[in-house]
C-alpha cells in the first residue's frame, strides 16, 4: 500500500533512508572535526585561520551532502529539521525517531572516524566550555535561520536547497557566537571530541533546548503565520 508523497520525505525505501541519515551526518560530523583538527594544527595559533578553514569545509561537505541524498532521505542529517518536518505532518512521527537515531548515531561514528584520521584517542569528552545566555540564544537564531533556509528554499526554488544551507551554516560559524551548532546530533557527537570544536558535555543540553526552541520558532513563523509549505514533490514520501 502506498500513502500520498508528501515534502518532507523522500524517494528511497526506508532502509536506504535510514542509512542516508546515518552516513550523509556521519560524513557533516567527520568533516567538522577533522577540518577543526586540521584547521587548529596548521593556524599556528590563530584562531580565526582555524575557523575560517572549519567553516569553509563544513560549507562544501553540506552542499556536497544535501545534494547527494536529498533524493534518498531528503538530506536532513539535523533532528531540529527532522522535527520540524513532523509537526507539519510532512513526515511521520515514527520514521521522525528513526531519522533522529540514525542521526545521532552517525554523528557518534563521524567523531570517532576523525579522530582515527589524526591519529587521535579513539574516546574522548570534550574540555571546552560553551555556555551562558549568549551561547543559548546564538543557537536559538542559528537553527531558526537554518530552519526557514530550508523551507523558503523548498518552496521557491528546490534545486537551491544545497547552497541554501551551505551558505546558511557557513553564515552562522562567523554571525553567531556560537558558532552556528544548530544541530543537536552535531553538538551531541562534539561533546565526544576535546579538539577545536568539541563542547563540553555538560553544556550540551542547554545547546540542545536552544536549538528545538529556534527550530520551534522558525516553524510557528513559517508554517503558522505565513503559510508556507515545502514544494510538493520536493522531497516525495518513501513509505512502502
Amino acid at each position: 500500500m502506498t500513502r500520498k508523497q508528501t515534502p518532507g520525505e523522500s524517494s528511497g525505501t526506508p532502509a536506504r533512508a535510514l542509512a542516508a541519515e546515518l552516513v550523509g551526518t556521519l560524513l557533516l560530523v567527520a568533516t567538522v572535526v577533522g577540518s577543526g583538527i586540521m584547521g587548529d594544527r596548521l593556524a599556528g595559533g590563530n584562531a580565526a585561520l582555524a575557523l575560517l578553514g572549519n567553516s569553509i569545509a563544513t560549507g562544501a561537505i553540506l552542499f556536497v551532502l544535501v545534494t547527494v541524498f536529498a533524493p534518498v532521505s531528503g538530506a536532513h542529517f539535523n533532528p531540529a529539521v527532522t522535527l520540524v518536518f513532523a509537526l507539519g505532518r510532512e513526515i511521520a512521527w515514527r520514521r521522525a525517531a528513526l531519522y533522529a537515531s540514525a542521526q545521532i548515531i552517525g554523528g557518534v561514528l563521524g567523531t570517532l572516524l576523525a579522530h582515527l584520521m589524526f591519529a587521535l584517542p579513539l574516546l574522548q569528552a570534550s574540555t571546552t566550555p560553551r555556555h551562558g545566555s549568549a551561547q543559548w540564544l546564538s543557537e536559538a537564531v542559528a537553527t531558526s535561520a537554518l530552519v526557514l533556509a530550508i523551507l523558503g528554499t523548498l518552496r521557491a526554488r528546490p534545486a537551491a536547497v544545497p547552497a541554501a544551507v551551505a551558505l546558511v551554516i557557513v553564515a552562522g560559524y562567523w554571525f553567531t557566537a556560537s558558532t552556528s551548532f544548530a544541530n543537536p546530533a552535531v553538538t551531541i557527537a562534539r561533546s565526544l571530541t576535546d579538539t577545536f570544536s568539541g563542547i563540553s558535555p555538560a553544556d550540551v543540553p542547554g545547546f540542545i533546548a536552544a536549538q528545538l526552541v529556534g527550530a520551534g520558532v522558525a516553524f510557528l513563523f513559517a508554517f503558522g503565520m505565513l503559510g508556507w509549505r515545502p514544494s510538493l514533490g520536493a522531497h516525495p514520501d518513501h513509505s512502502p
